[in-house]
């Protein structure tokens, strides 16, 4: 009996270890890597924005990665980040694909980025920070002080507390008799 739970336990972790390793991915052209990447959208105009994702969470890639394409300038994404931004050059081919490809860890793999014919009609201005700021400063102080509000739930509280106590004694004589 004992050696059929061993058994069991012992398929059950190998089961659970081959479902839970790292699955190699592959991207066309037969691009195995230890770690996922993607181009999103991955189809769009000359001039228009892209992310590039990385997935990290299978420990494929854990220094920094480096994304590089004919089609904008070569983007980094730092060891711990799993996405960064890329601007597709104006003078990109429309209804060309260009070859991008993520390397990380001495290991690289590539995907495709299609130019669709339209073009963007203005040119983003990146921006470091949200426009307008934040608004801030309204938790936490007096704003919306509501004094009957305060009263009645100090009430409440002591109200269950008096009746939670009185319960307790009330019990204690009946259980000692």
């Amino acid at each position: 009996m004992r050696a059929i739970r061993v058994a069991s336990a012992a398929l059950l972790g190998v089961t659970a270890l081959a479902f839970t390793a790292p699955a190699a991915q592959a991207n066309g052209d037969n691009n195995i890597t230890p770690f996922g990447f993607s181009v999103l959208p991955s189809t769009i105009a000359a001039g228009g924005q892209v992310t590039l994702r990385l997935d990290r969470s299978d420990g494929g890639c854990k220094g920094s990665a480096t994304v590089t394409s004919a089609v904008f300038d070569t983007v980094t994404i730092p060891a711990g980040r799993t996405q960064a931004t890329a601007v597709v050059d104006w003078d990109a081919k429309p209804a060309a694909v260009y070859r991008v490809t993520f390397a990380c860890d001495g290991v690289s793999g590539s995907t495709e980025l299609t130019i669709s014919a339209g073009r963007p009609t203005h040119r983003p201005v990146p921006q470091p920070y949200p426009p307008g700021g934040v608004h801030a400063g309204g938790g936490g102080s007096f704003a919306g002080f509501d004094l009957k509000e305060i009263g009645l739930g100090a009430a409440l509280i002591a109200g269950s507390l008096g009746a939670a106590y009185h319960l307790s004694r009330r019990r204690t004589g009946e259980d000692g008799g």
